[in-house]
Formats: structure tokens, C-alpha cells, sequence
């Protein structure tokens, strides 16, 4: 079993993309950890999952159902199955914890 901390980034994405690492895989549900590099360029989504997500650090701004949500560290959400949501922009390196249940 892999032993990690969230705050320990391997990696940088290029500037206007996303790292995800699968964490763990158990059964129904999969975690990741999501790396945001200064996000400018939307990034939409549609997953066929629910989702559960955690802003770890950083702020971001997400639109889901027409709504937009801005998000500071703590923040959280839950993201039915099939609803298409969009990541506008975050500031800087923004880390997330994202919960999928199949």
C-alpha cells in the first residue's frame, strides 16, 4: 500500500492543465488527487460517476447546472452522475480530493 502525502506534488501540469492520480481503487468507489495548474481555459466534464470533490488548496470558480461557484480551500461538492459541470479557472496551483462512486 502506497503511502503519500497530498500536499507533495511530483509533478507541476503545464500551466492550463490537470494531473489526476488515482490514489486508491476499492470496489465502487475511486479516489484521486487532482493537480490544477492556473487553470484560463475552461475544462468541462460529464462523468458517468458521482463525484465528490475537495478543494485541498488554492481557489477556483466552477459552473454546474448554469451556476457558478467560487471555491476556497475547504470547500466541497457533490457532483451527481451524468451532470456536465466546468472547471472555469483556479489562481495559482490548486489541489483537489475527488471521491468517484460507481
Amino acid at each position: 500500500m502506497k503511502n503519500s502525502n497530498l500536499f507533495e506534488i511530483e509533478q507541476l501540469p503545464q500551466i492550463d492543465s490537470e494531473i489526476f492520480e488515482t490514489l486508491i481503487k476499492h470496489k465502487n468507489v475511486t479516489v484521486k488527487k487532482i493537480i490544477s495548474n492556473t487553470l484560463k481555459t475552461p475544462q468541462t466534464f460529464v462523468q458517468e460517476e458521482d463525484e465528490f470533490v475537495v478543494l485541498l488548496k488554492g481557489c477556483a470558480k466552477i459552473e454546474i447546472n448554469g451556476e457558478i461557484k467560487k471555491l476556497k480551500a475547504g470547500d466541497w461538492l457533490f457532483i451527481p452522475a451524468n451532470t456536465t459541470h466546468t472547471l472555469i479557472k483556479t489562481k495559482k496551483t490548486a489541489v483537489w480530493l475527488a471521491v468517484y462512486i460507481y
